[in-house]
């Protein structure tokens, strides 16, 4: 055969290759994938097949691995039977019946039961947030359960570290979970492994990707929850990592970027249900259930609020942190506030908060002024004009910071905080842990930090927006499509 006949054959082979790619991927791709996400894959894997079909094949699953999964459900079905009937403190009287009913739905989708009789206290101070942790767990006597998503030695830290050594000296357990994909590599991160170590404190990194060692799931799925329990009497969770504001990234640092968080700490019974978020992730990682702690063994509270924890993330059905902030905007009457740094939503979720404000409700979204993920920002900045355009109220925090707090208030009685941002990698991708409070004391608290933000941001208007040059809005559209590969 002369060249211009193996050429031919080489096209052929191309052309089949091609056609039964594209013939695949639309068999395979949509299967139990939302619309926009099987969309945005099919369109990456037409346009760009070689680079298309690796991302796909690389991070085109949003499960995790077969036997995680088998696991976190049996922990569900543990949790469900082992606090069915318990006695979680004396509930606030008189709940609307929509909260009874979403109370209903969380424990469905793998929530702790709602408790009674807890308190909690905003903490809106960086430093301060590290150093009230640092102090309750140098007054431990039990035990003492930290988890975030980045946990970093540093100056900053230096507090929190260091009474972990003063309670590990003690005999005292310490046990540690950070995530794996989000230290390695990073400031510090060696550092940090070899005084937990030194310590003596038992730590472990979660969702560890290392294939050599037969660990190994989807590279991008992450453990994003942050929480503190000692001796199961005060718990802390919230938007916070353990580390310096700037993350002590260099191109933080030359940016002027610092973050701002809340985090909030918990008395009560809830504090059980934090811990068992906790020692779920422990079993999950380690194989290993810590014996003489019961899930709920739970002290009583002398507060009055009712708080339910939600965890949610890729080893659970459904999208538990998507229906519980759908329920909330859709039950609203007077006022919906929204913190969220990474506020990418879905459909659902947008038609949600448009509806809200055509029933009259008055909405307002913070959100920070610059970012500090490109993709992720031009992402948010897509759904500004449609936002501005039903009547939602846009409050930009002022550069150079990154707010990163994340929290819902809904009336006057109603609340969420966690770790969970609105985007579609919070909805599917990270593992995140949701506090559900009833209670106008602790929303009186949130909305005097709400009032802290409002002054350091300036507000969009749908005028100053129409004004964005036309790069801005092709980036933006971009970057929207990009979002939903998932």
């Amino acid at each position: 055969m002369d060249q211009s006949g193996w050429a031919l054959v080489w096209v052929i082979v191309v052309l089949v290759v091609d056609i039964t790619v594209r013939v695949l991927a639309v068999i395979i791709v949509p299967r139990n994938r939302r619309p926009t996400a099987a969309m945005a894959w099919l369109l990456a894997i037409y346009f760009i097949p070689f680079i298309g079909v690796l991302l796909f094949l690389l991070i085109g699953s949003p499960r995790l691995p077969r036997e995680r999964r088998k696991k976190q459900a049996q922990l569900n079905d543990y949790i469900r039977k082992t606090s069915s009937g318990l006695d979680m403190g004396t509930l606030r009287p008189n709940p609307p019946p929509w909260f009874s009913q979403l109370v209903r739905l969380n424990r469905n989708l793998g929530a702790m039961p709602l408790s009674g009789q807890n308190s909690a206290r905003m903490i809106s101070d960086y430093q301060q947030s590290i150093d009230e942790m640092a102090a309750a767990i140098r007054a431990a006597t039990d035990y003492v359960h930290v988890e975030f998503y980045i946990l970093q030695s540093d100056a900053t830290t230096e507090p929190f570290f260091a009474a972990m050594e003063e309670v590990a000296a003690r005999g005292i357990p310490v046990r540690v979970l950070l995530d794996h994909w989000a230290n390695q590599g990073k400031p510090f991160y060696k550092e940090t492994c070899r005084r937990l170590t030194d310590m003596g404190a038992e730590w472990h990194v979660m969702l560890p990707v290392k294939p050599f060692q037969g660990e190994y799931q989807r590279p991008d799925l992450r453990n994003h929850r942050k929480l503190l329990v000692v001796d199961g009497t005060v718990a802390f969770t919230g938007s916070q990592n353990v580390t310096d504001s700037t993350y002590n990234l260099k191109k933080n640092i030359k940016r002027g970027l610092h973050w701002v968080d809340m985090m909030a700490r918990l008395e009560g019974p809830v504090v059980q249900s934090v811990n068992a978020v906790f020692l779920s992730d422990w079993y999950s990682e380690t194989d290993q259930i810590v014996e003489g702690m019961g899930l709920f063994a739970t002290h009583d509270g002398d507060g009055n609020l009712d708080c339910q924890v939600i965890p949610s993330g890729p080893g659970f059905e459904f999208q538990n942190n998507l229906k519980l902030f759908m329920t909330l905007l859709f039950a609203a009457r007077e006022k919906i506030i929204i913190v969220s740094p990474y506020f990418v939503p879905d459909e659902g979720l947008l038609l949600a908060i448009q509806t809200a404000c055509q029933r009259g409700v008055h909405v307002e979204l913070f959100v920070s002024e610059e970012g500090d993920q490109a993709m992720v920002y031009h992402a948010q900045r897509s759904y500004y004009e449609a936002l501005l355009r039903s009547g939602v109220k846009i409050w930009m925090y002022k550069k150079p910071y990154i707010l990163h707090s994340k929290s819902m208030s809904i009336d006057e009685d109603i609340a969420v905080i966690g770790s969970s941002n609105m985007d579609m990698r919070s909805f599917g991708l990270n593992m995140e842990i949701t506090l559900l409070v009833r209670g106008e004391e602790f929303v009186s608290q949130l909305r005097a930090v709400e009032d802290e933000y409002r002054e350091s941001s300036r507000e969009l208007t749908l005028e100053e927006w129409m004004q964005q040059p036309l790069r801005s809005t092709v980036l933006d559209n971009i970057a929207r499509l990009t979002s939903a590969l998932q």
